[in-house]
């Protein structure tokens, strides 16, 4: 997952007549069947994974027949698969999860079903802003600037180049792409040129910038005092606290920049109407809520209530809302070769 990413497969057949019908209908999926629904998801694994299980699939897939398959890789090796499989008349997904970025890109391609709203009935309460015409919004956070409050007190992004923090400002190697976004805007540039990003990050290279491999090798960093401060998103902050780990965050100066998990169906998928029933669960409010109170990140949809607290911790407010830095997806499908190049060989070397 960009913030991201064993299983065993369960299946449940479907009832005959009535019960058949009913199942059917509930799902949307507009005739009956006599063979069990499988719906195959392309997805991280982990956490993730699991709260997938226990959110959507067990409350709301399996009373209803329709079982799940987990297909378990990191975001690039399942962009690889959409891209080799694309031509074939029968793919082996029926979902991908992804982030936004990865998404737009695949969607590029011409991978992925435009998504028949009409099977998708919970989609009119998606917030209308993270919708879009080849996936379904799961999940969303904002990149905020985590931090230990006994050592720092950031307020800006571009507070990550004081010098005061020499050595002690930490970035995940998985999220390069946004951390590109992070360096352009501290330096004044706008998301659809990365090269005031490119040359501000060669000036936090020389402040002894410490660059690891995983959100969890992050935590660990924070919780040793290794690292003060980091960009990261405010999910991650919050299961952190809740983990015990001595952070805050803040919404920098220049605005936070969203992440967006999403759903999308590949043209090809095998089981297109289990597909369906798994994207209309995964906007369910009680699927919502389960994930926000589990993992951290917003609901996509407006009917999902959280309590006040807890929507106070991982809500932007109105304000932050509007200063939000959006990706310039097709700035990022187009450069992203380039911009790995020089994150791997210029930046990391």
């Amino acid at each position: 997952m960009a913030d991201a990413p064993q299983l065993q497969l369960t299946r449940r057949a479907f009832g005959f007549g009535a019960s058949a019908l009913a199942s059917s209908a509930a799902l949307g999926l507009g005739r009956a069947r006599a063979q069990p629904a499988t719906c195959v998801v392309g997805t991280w694994g982990g956490d993730y994974q699991n709260l997938l299980d226990a959110n959507i699939v067990k409350p709301l897939l399996e009373p209803k027949g329709v079982s799940v398959q987990w297909d378990v890789a990191a975001q690039g090796p399942r962009k690889n698969k959409l891209m080799a499989e694309r031509r074939l008349p029968r793919g082996t997904l029926d979902i991908a999860c992804l982030s936004d970025v990865d998404m737009y890109d695949i969607s590029l391609s011409g991978a992925l079903e435009t998504l028949d709203e009409s099977k998708v009935s919970n989609l009119k309460n998606a917030v209308a802003a993270l919708r879009h015409a080849y996936a379904v919004p799961h999940i969303y956070s904002g990149m905020v600037l985590v931090y230990n409050p006994a050592h720092a007190q950031p307020k800006a992004y571009a507070d990550l180049w004081d010098e005061k923090y020499r050595g002690k400002v930490g970035l995940v190697d998985l999220l390069f792409t946004q951390i590109l976004i992070v360096a352009t805007v501290a330096a004044g540039g706008t998301p659809s040129d990365f090269e005031p990003g490119k040359k501000k990050l060669i000036e936090l290279k020389k402040l002894g910038v410490r660059v690891l491999p995983s959100n969890e090798a992050m935590a660990q960093a924070l919780q040793s005092g290794e690292v003060w401060i980091t960009p990261m998103w405010r999910a991650r902050c919050v299961q952190w606290q809740n983990a015990g780990i001595p952070v805050a965050n803040v919404a920098p100066a220049e605005g936070a920049i969203p992440i967006l998990f999403e759903f999308g169906v590949p043209k090809n998928a095998p089981d297109k109407e289990g597909a369906y029933a798994f994207l209309n669960a995964s906007l369910e409010p009680a699927a919502q809520i389960g994930f926000a109170q589990k993992m951290g990140y917003a609901p996509t949809v407006a009917n999902a209530q959280l309590p006040p607290e807890q929507a106070e911790k991982l809500m932007f407010s109105a304000a932050e809302q509007a200063k939000l830095v959006k990706t310039d997806y097709d700035y990022v499908a187009k450069e992203y070769q380039n911009l790995k190049q020089w994150w791997d060989r210029e930046f990391l070397a």
